[in-house]
């Protein structure tokens, strides 16, 4: 569930906020020579100041993939090229882009939950097994199940948190 919840954070640190930093480029994914490849992995990015994201290929020949993974993403910005780096001018979000970040938020959020409850349902499995194969008894698996319940709970609230924080970020201007 921790490991869920880490990957929601990840998710949320992507989302824009009228701020640049390296992290908006994250889930970017780059057709490198036919295999689907991280940006980062391809290229350093870097955020010189608070309106610029700097993306430095390692290989000078992939700055045209490159360049076309940006478009193609959900970012909403068009990448400009100077045929050595690739920078990313970051506008202010206007008040529609807001609401539209706002739902995105949302949706990384239910995915953050629907996660951490596909991790209690594996544990609630293993608890059912326990039970069928006469490790525990019937009061243990009463506690060993409200336990799970209550750790799946708190993650979720966690995860709600995460999202109410983003949300406010976003409605900063």
């Amino acid at each position: 569930m921790d490991r869920a919840l880490d990957a929601a954070r990840r998710s949320f640190a992507s989302v824009r906020t009228g701020r640049a930093t390296p992290s908006l480029v994250d889930r970017v994914v780059v057709d490198y020579f036919g295999a689907p490849t991280p940006l980062n992995a391809l290229a350093g990015v870097s955020a010189p100041d608070a309106g610029t994201v700097l993306i430095q290929p390692y290989d000078q020949s992939s700055i045209a993939v490159i360049e076309k993974a940006i478009s193609q993403s959900d970012l909403g910005i068009t990448p400009a090229n100077d045929g050595r780096v690739i920078r990313l001018s970051v506008p202010p979000l206007t008040a529609d882009r807001r609401k539209e970040m706002g739902k995105t938020v949302s949706k990384l959020g239910e995915e953050g939950k629907v996660a951490v409850r596909n991790v209690r349902k594996a544990a609630m499995k293993a608890v059912d097994g326990l039970l069928k194969a006469g490790d525990v008894s019937e009061d243990a698996h009463k506690a060993l199940s409200k336990a799970v319940q209550d750790l799946t709970d708190a993650h979720v609230k966690e995860v709600d948190e995460l999202v109410k924080k983003k949300q406010a970020e976003l409605a900063k201007v």
